[in-house]
């Protein structure tokens, strides 16, 4: 009985007689490496640049956490919190009624959708602030009557002007939401004897976060910076307090760059929130989800500890 060798060879993955193992030797990308030198020489350059400039940097640590600052960052929060409210809850009603049926109500939302995204936030600001000039006082009968100029203080003029502006967007972003459910979905549950509300609460809505929840989560930390223009109309938060800082103190742009640092360390801690928002909402449409940043330390840990061609 005869045995092919070459075949055996083969299946016990060591080459056949005569041949030479082939040899794998990875490209090298040259341009990889210039970019990479490029791009930290720019950076070099531009961190001496800041640390020779005429920048008293003593000054940001020493006011870092003053009392002004902390309430400034407190009030900027409320603040955001309380305009992404009133976005998303009149972005969600001008959501339905822009897939409304009903022409009055769909045009209604087209009009209010079409005002507030055309218009700047600076100008809606002054706007509202402005107001007396048409409605010289607010009269609700016997439940309140006062001059417009008392009634729209700089925190009513700051939560209107970001509020009803992001309900605009948000309006948008649930309206693509919603139509990213199949319609089989809503014709199935009709179906079933659910009503039209129920349908929108159980079926539509839940479905429709996975699509709603990233662009939500971006307007949020857009609103957050956008509270800096509310001190245009005197109201005071985290920018108006710097400014004032830096007028007594004379230091006024390192206290730009104080509040440009409590502005970055509130954005991320809000992108690393979103994150798992997003990771919670995509638990039904990913087989796997997105390792959390703790699990991509751990691996990149036991990675290193590893040794080459051996495992865990």
């Amino acid at each position: 009985m005869t045995v092919d060798t070459d075949k055996s060879a083969d299946q016990q993955g060591t080459p056949p007689a005569g041949s030479e193992a082939v040899r794998a030797i990875p490209v090298r990308h040259y341009g990889r490496y210039v970019s990479a030198v490029i791009a930290i020489a720019v950076l070099v350059a531009i961190v001496y640049a800041f640390g020779q400039g005429k920048i008293n940097w003593h000054a940001v640590p020493d006011y870092f956490f003053d009392d002004r600052i902390m309430t400034g960052v407190g009030k900027t929060l409320l603040l955001t919190v309380l305009s992404m409210l009133i976005g998303i809850v009149g972005g969600i009603v001008l959501a339905v009624m822009r897939l409304s049926k009903n022409p009055v109500t769909s045009s209604i939302a087209w009009f209010y959708i079409w005002f507030f995204r055309g218009t700047p936030v600076l100008v809606q600001l002054f706007l509202w602030f402005n107001l007396g000039l048409v409605f010289e006082y607010i009269d609700l009968g016997p439940i309140y009557k006062d001059y417009w100029s008392d009634f729209m203080t700089p925190l009513l003029t700051a939560l209107l002007g970001l509020g009803l502006n992001e309900a605009a967007y948000m309006a948008e972003i649930c309206r693509a939401g919603l139509l990213a459910v199949d319609e089989g979905q809503t014709e199935a549950a009709h179906a079933l004897g659910m009503s039209h509300g129920r349908t929108l609460r159980r079926i539509v809505i839940p479905q429709a976060m996975r699509v709603i929840v990233p662009p939500t989560g971006n307007e949020v930390i857009n609103m957050l910076k956008t509270t800096s223009l509310v001190a245009a109309v005197q109201f005071s938060e985290l920018f108006r307090y710097a400014q004032d800082i830096g007028q007594t103190s004379g230091a006024p742009v390192e206290m730009y760059f104080l509040a440009a640092a409590w502005y970055l360390i509130m954005t991320s801690v809000l992108s690393v929130g979103q994150f798992y928002i997003e990771r919670y909402y995509a638990r039904g449409s990913s087989r796997q989800l997105p390792p959390t940043p703790w699990q991509k330390v751990r691996a990149a840990m036991f990675s290193l500890g590893r040794p080459k061609g051996g495992t865990a």
